[in-house]
C-alpha cells in the first residue's frame, strides 16, 4: 500500500490533506461575481503549509468555473512581467502558440495589437517595447471576454523583479481589470515590501496566517490511514502541535515503521524536524528573538511577568513577542505565551546552547 502521507515540498497531499478555514474563505471570495478582495498574502513559519495552501487555492479556483479562470504561477526569481506576458499572449492574443516571449524579445508587435508588421528583434528596438503596456492590452481582452486571471507567487521577497511586478499590479487593480493575486512568504520577507514606494495597496491587502491543523481531523487521518485506534491516534496528533510538516512527517514515520514504539516515533520525528525545519528557522531569527525563545524551553507556556523577569532587556519584550507571534514561532493564550512548534524547545536546548 502506498504511503498516504507526503513531505515533498509544495506537493498537495492526496489522501492526507486537511482543509483549512483560510482555503475555504479565499476560494469563496473568488467565487463571487465581483470578489471583494483582490490580493491575499499568506504568511507563516517554514513548514506550516503555505505552499500547499496556495496550490489548493489555485486548484479550487480553477474548479469554480473552468472556462472563466486562467491560473498562472509565476516564479519570483525571474522577470515576472515577462512571464505573465508570455502566459497572457498564449491565451489571449488570438494566435495561440505563436506568441511566446523569447528572451531577446524576438516577437511580432502585431501579435500584441500594436499594428504594423515591424518585428521587435534588436536591442535598439527594445525602447519601443514595454511589458506593462502589452500586458494591459491583453487584460482588456480578458475583461471583454469576461475572463478572470489569478496569479500565484510562492516565497515572495523584496527583489527588483517582485517590486516591479507588484508596482504594475497596483495599476491594473486601479484600472479595475479582472486580475487577482495570492502570494506566500515568510512574514519578514513580506514585511520588507510594505515601505516600498507605490506599494501601499499591497500593505493594506489581506494577510492570512497559516493556522494549526484541526486536532480532530488529524486524529481521524492517523486512525484511518495507520489502522490504529482513536486513543493512539490522539497521542500522535498531540505530538505534532498541529504543525503541518510535523503532521505529515509523523505520518510517514508511522506508516513506514509500524513496529516502532511511541518513543521511537517521537525521536525519529524530532530528528527530521531539527534537521529539515528548525535549523533553518533558528538561523533566520535575530539575536533578540533567539534570546526570548531560549527562555521558553522548560514548560508549555509562561506568563508575561515570568518572561520579563528573566530578560536582560525587558523593555523589548513586546517587540520580540509580537514579531515571533506574526512569524508563527510563538503562540499566546490570555497573557501567556509559549513555543508553537513541537519539540522546538528541545532543539534550542540540545543544539544552540
Amino acid at each position: 500500500m502506498q504511503n498516504p502521507f507526503v513531505t515533498t515540498y509544495s506537493k498537495i497531499p492526496d489522501r492526507s490533506y486537511i482543509p483549512t478555514v483560510q482555503t475555504m474563505e479565499i476560494v469563496e471570495n473568488f467565487g463571487y461575481r465581483r470578489p471583494s478582495e483582490s490580493v491575499y498574502k499568506i504568511t507563516g513559519v517554514r513548514g506550516s503549509g503555505k505552499t500547499v495552501l496556495l496550490a489548493k487555492i489555485e486548484e479550487e479556483v480553477k474548479n469554480l468555473e473552468e472556462d472563466k479562470w486562467y491560473i498562472y504561477r509565476l516564479s519570483p526569481t525571474r522577470d515576472m512581467l515577462q512571464q505573465l506576458l508570455a502566459n497572457l499572449a498564449d491565451d489571449f492574443s488570438g494566435i495561440k502558440g505563436k506568441s511566446k516571449i523569447e528572451t531577446d524579445l524576438s516577437l511580432s508587435a502585431k501579435v500584441f495589437g500594436v499594428g504594423g508588421e515591424v518585428d521587435i528583434k534588436t536591442a535598439d528596438d527594445n525602447r519601443f517595447f514595454d511589458y506593462g503596456v502589452e500586458i494591459e492590452k491583453l487584460l482588456k481582452k480578458a475583461e471583454a471576454s469576461e475572463k478572470k486571471i489569478l496569479i500565484g507567487i510562492d516565497e515572495i521577497s523584496k527583489t527588483n523583479a517582485v517590486v516591479d511586478f507588484i508596482s504594475e499590479f497596483g495599476k491594473w487593480l486601479r484600472a479595475g481589470y479582472p486580475i487577482f493575486l495570492v502570494c506566500t512568504g515568510l512574514y519578514e520577507n513580506v514585511e520588507q515590501l510594505y515601505n516600498v514606494k507605490n506599494l501601499t495597496f499591497f500593505r493594506r491587502a489581506t494577510t492570512v496566517m497559516t493556522d494549526s491543523l484541526n486536532y480532530i481531523k488529524m486524529t481521524d487521518m492517523y486512525r484511518r490511514h495507520l489502522g490504529v485506534d482513536t486513543s493512539y491516534a490522539k497521542k500522535l496528533a498531540d505530538m505534532t502541535f498541529g504543525y503541518a510538516y510535523a503532521f505529515q512527517e509523523l505520518g510517514v514515520i508511522s506508516f513506514k515503521n509500524r513496529d516502532y514504539t511511541m518513543e521511537e516515533k517521537e525521536e525519529a520525528l524530532k530528528t527530521e524536524l531539527f534537521a529539515y525545519a528548525y535549523e533553518k528557522i533558528w538561523e533566520e531569527m535575530s539575536e533578540g528573538d533567539r534570546a526570548l525563545v531560549s527562555l521558553l524551553t522548560d514548560k508549555e507556556e509562561y506568563s508575561k511577568e515570568e518572561v520579563i523577569s528573566r530578560m536582560e532587556k525587558p523593555n523589548n519584550y513586546a517587540v520580540y513577542r509580537d514579531r515571533l507571534l506574526r512569524r508563527g514561532i510563538l503562540k499566546k493564550r490570555y497573557g501567556y505565551i509559549g513555543l508553537a512548534l513541537p519539540y522546538f524547545g528541545d532543539y534550542i536546548t540540545e543544539y544552540t546552547k
